[in-house]
């Protein structure tokens, strides 16, 4: 289940964006991602068990740029 935050975590390898439902890898993020943005808006949320499968089964979708296969 997801999990707020309020920082960018430095041991998870995915992050997800409540507002947007999309997910992203932290170790291969772009400029595009926007990941501080993310935090600062209060709409990171990270997963576990912390896995691209796990966020899947959440419903949140690929970030095309981090990820690509995005759905939308």
């Amino acid at each position: 289940m997801a999990s707020p935050i309020s920082y960018r975590p430095s041991t998870k390898s995915f992050l997800g964006n409540t507002n947007t439902r999309e997910v992203h890898r932290l170790a291969d993020e772009t400029t595009n991602c926007q990941i501080g943005e993310i935090v600062k808006a209060g709409h990171a949320v990270t997963f576990n068990p912390d896995s691209l499968s796990q966020a899947h089964a959440e419903k949140f979708d690929n970030c095309a740029y981090c990820l690509g296969g995005s759905k939308k």
